[in-house]
């Protein structure tokens, strides 16, 4: 079955990195399931970059588990919005404090 994808659009809500949205597509992640995650998150950390948050929600079955991740911080060019970094899904469930950052992620930041 193929996944048809359909790029986020920015609004006054949500700004969505080019990153982001590449992201989305390679993990198969819907605009509806960011914004699922951003409002109900099972886990909330700091981000590996000064200013972010990373918010974690647990999918999957019990022999199964995953985890889908987000990335992001307040814009600094509109306030009230929020700025979509980077998503990504981790195979299992990361322990607390320790954040799963796939290493192409990190090099953006690093």
């Amino acid at each position: 079955m193929a996944f048809f994808f359909k790029f986020p659009q920015n609004n006054k809500n949500f700004f969505w990195t080019k990153h982001a949205q590449e992201k989305m597509r390679y993990y198969q992640l819907s605009e509806s399931r960011i914004k699922n995650l951003f409002y109900r998150y099972h886990r909330q950390e700091e981000g590996i970059v000064p200013g972010t948050m990373a918010r974690m929600q647990t999918v999957g079955s019990r022999r199964r588990p995953t985890e889908i991740w987000m990335m992001g911080q307040p814009d600094p060019d509109q306030p009230g919005r929020i700025k979509i970094i980077t998503v990504w899904r981790y195979p299992g469930v990361s322990k607390r404090r320790e954040v799963p950052v796939p290493e192409d992620i990190r090099k953006l930041f690093t």
